[in-house]
């Protein structure tokens, strides 16, 4: 959500950032609404003055002329009524409005319709070549008996898994590791809800516009989450935070659940797309400034650089453009790992800051030394997500045999083991 006196101030900005975007969003209306409601508020606050100046003048009047006043004012009474119903309807209007509204983008950002548009920034690595026929992650998982697809399907219908022994293992092992290293980069570890309320959802901006991406429990009026970044955002919702506190780092592990509605079969084949998968994210909330932003975005962007390097897993850097990012985005890069079945890239990360899109939104302020209140910056990439990472993790490491080759920093994690083989 925007400030409405900059939008005002920006209007033609923030209409071309919504076409940019792909985002529909009448803002013309929305300032018409905010004059109409400025204007019925005005109103209301006046009757509400004459109300006050007859309640003092009341006691000294006579008799006869207080019947007349009290009709008088019960005619106030009821304007007032009307107002305060017409105001509620203006009100309803304007947030709805004021909920769809993007937030501009960084100048550095490309335009483009759609992922097409994105631009190559980096690459670290370089994509296996095998001298053998190699297999895609779903063969290596059944032939190895770590993954079971037909299982998982009875249980949970399509798009579910079952990771087995060693690739249940890996896994765990690896976002144990994912823990750790965020750790070491001064991160404060959570385990938070996955199970939210709507004011979460509208106050991170998944809502509106995720509503079919989202997990509904009805009964409990409650949603399930598709990131722990909508929990940790939460975590200040509502609060001022002493500036010398800032930034905040903070990385959550949790379960995460996405409908994928719309997908269509797009990349639903093995473990790349699916309805239920773990991930360990990381959060800042930090002081309103520009320049702390994009070095705060540098430092989340290293994070995930660093941990696939670790794991020695080529990767690429992408700059996303205006028709591939979310409403609140102001910056954001993809980080793409190789994966050897689809001879290319595919996301494994995505890092953001979203400036005072989330924190206005959430009401998350800081206090500076000056005393004057401001609202924070936040920004999120992931760490880890699984089981989509395992799809690079294995096709990458496999042997002509057949067997995984476990990476060296993951091997403390599954009691120093060194290869995943087929069971005899």
């Amino acid at each position: 959500m925007l400030d409405i006196k900059f939008i005002r101030d920006h209007a033609d900005l923030i209409k071309e950032t919504a076409a940019k975007k792909n985002i529909s969003v009448d803002i013309t209306r929305l300032l018409m609404l905010d004059d109409q409601r400025r204007e019925i508020t005005l109103k209301i606050e006046e009757l509400r003055a004459e109300k006050n100046q007859f309640s003092k003048k009341f006691p000294t009047l006579a008799p006869e002329e207080k019947s007349r006043a009290l009709e008088e004012m019960k005619s106030v009474d009821i304007t007032e009524d009307r107002l305060n119903e017409d105001l509620n309807a203006v009100k309803a209007g304007f947030q709805e409005l004021m909920y769809k509204v993007p937030m501009p983008v960084d100048p550095r950002t490309p335009v483009g319709i759609d992922d097409n548009s994105n631009i190559e920034m980096e690459r670290w690595g370089v994509p296996r070549k095998f001298n053998f026929k190699a297999k895609d992650h779903t063969a290596l998982g059944i032939d190895l008996d770590i993954i079971d697809f037909d299982s998982a399907g009875k249980i949970g219908g399509s798009r579910s898994y079952i990771l087995k022994g060693d690739g249940a293992r890996l896994e765990a092992g690896l976002l144990k590791y994912a823990e750790d290293f965020i750790c070491r980069k001064g991160f404060t570890l959570l385990s938070v809800p996955v199970i939210v309320n709507k004011p979460a959802l509208y106050g991170t901006g998944h809502f509106p516009g995720a509503e079919e991406e989202t997990y509904y429990l009805e009964r409990d009026d409650k949603y399930l989450v598709g990131t722990s970044e909508v929990s940790i955002a939460s975590l200040h919702a509502d609060q001022i935070i002493d500036e010398t506190k800032l930034p905040l780092r903070y990385a959550a592990f949790s379960v995460c659940f996405r409908r994928e509605a719309g997908s269509y079969g797009r990349d639903t084949h093995g473990l790349y797309r699916v309805h239920q998968f773990m991930k360990v994210e990381q959060f800042i909330i930090s002081k309103n400034d520009d320049d702390e932003s994009r070095k705060l975005h540098e430092e989340l962007l290293d994070n995930s650089k660093d941990l696939l390097q670790s794991l020695n897993m080529p990767y690429r850097v992408l700059n996303v453009c205006t028709g591939d990012m979310g409403q609140g985005k102001y910056y954001m890069n993809d980080i793409e790992s190789w994966m050897p079945s689809r001879d290319n890239y595919g996301e494994t990360h995505s890092c953001s800051t979203l400036h005072d899109f989330q924190s206005r939104r959430l009401n998350i302020r800081y206090r500076q030394r000056d005393g004057q209140i401001k609202f924070c910056h936040t920004l999120n990439n992931t760490v880890v997500a699984t089981p989509r990472i395992l799809v690079p993790l294995l096709e990458n490491n496999q042997n002509e045999d057949g067997s995984i080759t476990i990476p060296e920093v993951l091997r403390p994690y599954m009691d120093n083991q060194q290869e995943i083989k087929k069971k005899e």
